[in-house]
């Protein structure tokens, strides 16, 4: 193995899967939240970077190629556990969290079977868009916690009257009250929108190559 920089920031990636929810584990809320999330979004940049420089510095090696699936796979498996945890079993994020990871361990599946010609499920520009869909909407989803944590701890020892009266401007938001309800909001419905489109996006790329490998699975029978 060589340790260019592109590999290193691999590695680092696949480090981070576990790392985040460790966060939960180990630190209160929210700080939990913070550093999950700043350990994610750094984390899923990485992603893109890795990529780049491999292909600008002409530094692809087996290696990055083998590890690279593996730490993005880890990433969202890991972090969809955490969100679908943090969300109370919300069956409308359960739901896509499970197609996705239903897909993972499905295409995974697929090739080990395919062993040398595992080549033929090369990732494709929709599968691509798959993964930075899902981790958008992973990151947007942790941002939810936040909110929703620091709107909680402000309207301790208001009754529901009051906190509907100041959202509704009828009572002055000395606190910020309105903004951070709407960040809830925007981050629990906009979280949950994308994790959808994210999971359509997996079962699209999961059909494809599922297609794409059917004349390996015929019994009998080798493709031309």
């Amino acid at each position: 193995m060589i340790w260019t920089l592109p590999n290193i920031l691999t590695v680092l990636r696949l480090l981070a899967a576990p790392a985040v929810a460790v966060m939960f584990l180990y630190f209160a809320r929210p700080w939990a939240d913070w550093f999950a999330l700043m350990l994610f979004v750094g984390a899923s940049v990485t992603d893109f970077v890795d990529g780049y420089l491999a292909r600008a510095w002409k530094q692809e090696t087996k290696f990055g190629r083998m590890l690279d699936p593996i730490a993005d796979k880890a990433m969202v498996v890991i972090a969809l556990l955490i969100v679908t945890g943090l969300s109370g079993m919300n069956p409308w994020i359960l739901l896509p969290a499970t197609a996705i990871l239903f897909r993972e361990v499905f295409v995974s599946g697929l090739r080990e079977f395919l062993g040398a010609k595992a080549g033929l499920l090369q990732v494709t520009q929709l599968a691509k868009w798959k993964t930075t869909v899902q981790m958008v909407a992973i990151a947007v989803l942790f941002a939810r916690g936040l909110f929703e944590h620091y709107f909680g701890m402000q309207t301790i020892g208001m009754d529901a009257e009051l906190v509907g009266r100041i959202l509704a401007g009828e009572e002055e938001d000395a606190v910020g009250l309105g903004w951070k309800y709407n960040g809830a909001m925007a981050t629990h419905y906009g979280g949950i929108v994308l994790l959808w489109v994210a999971a359509a996006l997996t079962l699209v790329t999961g059909y494809e190559y599922f297609v794409k490998s059917l004349p390996y699975l015929k019994e009998n029978e080798e493709p031309r």
